[in-house]
């Protein structure tokens, strides 16, 4: 299986392990303010599998995780890899990506594209992004077979379980201030 822009997808459809250097060594010790970068749910190399032990992963709830998982694998059999750039995040590293979005664009801007760690669903682990584009629109096209949905019209990468498998998504917000 080959590597796609030099990330790993979700689903290994050669089922054989595949090594790919991110790094001489991932540091995922948590960080002096313990609830940001790595351990605060940030993404090493910008990207993950379901099956790696951080906690942009591990803190995604059950059942999204294996919603994914299985769209994944139905994807990789129409020749789609996908993978998450970003999944569960610590309020600290929440408030930090707000903070960010409010210096760069303005208030109102960062409340129309960053949730507040009070209503963000990545906090609560509910919340997944995906990567890169054609994984987005095949997921957008087959989500509700898993029971995903995007939920915002103005971010095509962000899914969250929002109906039964095979159901119908809800009407999607404008944007992370709903």
């Amino acid at each position: 299986m080959a590597a796609v822009f030099g990330a790993y997808p979700l689903f290994d459809r050669a089922a054989a392990p595949v090594v790919l250097a991110v790094g001489d060594a991932l540091d995922t010790s948590p960080d002096p303010a313990g609830s940001t970068g790595v351990a605060g749910g940030e993404l090493p190399d910008g990207t993950a599998t379901l099956d790696d032990d951080l906690p942009a992963i591990t803190g995604l709830d059950p059942e999204l995780r294996e919603a994914v998982r299985q769209a994944a694998a139905d994807a990789a059999a129409d020749d789609i890899d996908f993978w998450i750039t970003s999944g569960w995040r610590s309020p600290a590293f929440q408030e930090h990506l707000f903070d960010e979005a409010v210096r760069t664009k303005g208030l109102a801007e960062a409340r129309r594209k960053v949730s507040t760690p009070e209503k963000s669903n990545h906090v609560s682990g509910k919340a997944v992004d995906i990567g890169p584009t054609e994984g987005d629109y095949w997921l957008i096209e087959h989500g509700t077979d898993y029971g995903l949905c995007q939920a915002y019209s103005n971010e095509i990468w962000h899914f969250e379980l929002l109906t039964e498998p095979g159901g119908t998504c809800p009407p999607m917000l404008d944007g992370a201030a709903g």
